[in-house]
């Protein structure tokens, strides 16, 4: 479009957009408000042209692919398409979900507050208001531009859940048709064209419970399972020596980190009952994020050969999540993008790998399709999944314009 440097996207428009969606508490677990805010959704995008459905996981699918507890109701989705007339399609896809609001906010996490140029509120910055941003777009489009593009816009939930979300079963389905893919459930630092794979895992260790008055009859199980984590710690220090092929994102160059690094965490450990009995089992729990350079079977191999040297009476068990994820930054598609981003904020963006897990990585092995990511909000700077949540008018403002100019002639 070449009238990008004239854009002025209608702000109170988005914000209005905004608000009405943060007020749809649809926390995951446990997942309530899917339907209301698919609902809210469907007129919006029927308005602009699109062909809208609502679409439900049937719940003995889910049931079977999904056993996280906690979770109520339908899991519902939304999947909008506009036939352009044009001979490519692109699939938009973010998430609906946020996670729970927890303590230490200043104002009402489910409404927005405005303030000193930025907007407050879960889910602004992951990922509702993405979602705000690409209707205050599509309706400038609808005004002043010509698509350039067929769309798909896949809005799902339970990407927080972190179990098989809407998306997987979009995926699973053929529901997910298009050229190129742009998820939107990232950050505003740097296009990201690489993410980490996840696997959650579980060790227990088994002891014998009896009286602790006479402890020695038994065996503790949270004792059995110190030598467990420090030979755990003990990988984990050679895992995270190492270091992907793909970079960092800018925003962590500050720490030092300049290259994507696969991680292992423990990050759970539940054990005994209570003070006077000698406790018979000791569960950890963590996961390890797995860099594109790695495969995934090989990092359980690695855990798997930790836990044999170790002559303890446990068990363990792993379950694979979203894999690694890696575009060549050499992809057409990842030009397009990072172009329409440069017009937009006037900065040549950066081309990075993510530490964190993406479900798009999913979708994008599942489908084939070309993905890379860009949102909005900021790793270090919008406190996604913490209080006060938060993502400036500013990038707001710029991520409208980036989806006009990426998504017009």
């Amino acid at each position: 479009m070449d009238s990008y440097r004239h854009l002025d996207s209608d702000t109170s428009y988005l914000l209005e957009v905004l608000r009405d969606l943060i007020r749809f508490e649809t926390v995951a677990p446990p997942g309530r408000f899917y339907h209301q805010i698919v609902d809210y959704l469907i007129p919006l995008f029927a308005d602009l042209g699109f062909d809208v459905e609502k679409i439900v996981i049937p719940p003995e699918v889910f049931r079977e692919r999904c056993d996280i507890p906690g979770l109520e109701g339908d899991r519902v989705n939304l999947r909008a398409r506009l036939d352009a007339g044009a001979e490519e399609t692109v699939v938009i896809y973010t998430h609906l979900d946020v996670v729970p609001p927890g303590e230490g906010w200043s104002a009402d996490p489910f409404d927005i507050t405005i303030r000193g140029g930025r907007v407050y509120g879960r889910g602004v910055a992951d990922s509702k208001g993405a979602v705000a941003a690409l209707i205050a777009a599509l309706r400038m489009i609808d005004t002043c531009g010509k698509h350039r593009y067929n769309l798909e816009v896949v809005l799902t939930t339970d990407e927080e859940v972190g179990g098989y979300s809407g998306l997987c079963y979009l995926a699973d389905t053929g529901l997910i048709q298009g050229d190129y893919m742009l998820c939107m459930d990232s950050f505003s630092d740097d296009v990201v064209i690489g993410s980490n794979g996840i696997i959650t895992w579980q060790v227990t260790v088994h002891g014998r419970s009896v009286h602790s008055g006479a402890s020695f009859l038994g065996v503790n199980a949270i004792e059995e399972a110190l030598p467990v984590i420090e030979a755990i710690l003990d990988h984990k220090s050679e895992v995270e020596s190492r270091r992907s092929s793909l970079k960092a994102s800018s925003e962590l160059e500050e720490f030092g980190v300049t290259r994507v690094r696969p991680m292992l965490n423990v990050t759970v450990i539940r054990g005994g009952i209570k003070e006077n009995i000698v406790p018979e089992k000791c569960t950890i729990r963590g996961d390890r994020r797995v860099v594109p350079d790695e495969r995934m079977e090989d990092a359980v191999a690695e855990m798997e050969r930790v836990l044999e040297g170790l002559e303890k009476n446990l068990d363990w068990k792993f379950w694979m999540g979203y894999p690694p994820m890696c575009i060549d930054p050499r992809h057409p598609w990842v030009g397009r993008v990072s172009d329409a981003l440069e017009k937009a904020a006037r900065r040549k963006p950066e081309l990075v790998g993510a530490q964190y897990s993406l479900e798009q990585s999913y979708a994008a092995e599942v489908t084939g399709i070309p993905a890379c990511a860009y949102g909005v909000g900021r790793q270090t700077d919008s406190n996604p999944h913490g209080a006060d949540e938060n993502v400036t008018l500013e990038d707001l403002d710029t991520y409208t314009k980036f989806l006009v100019v990426l998504l017009t002639r």
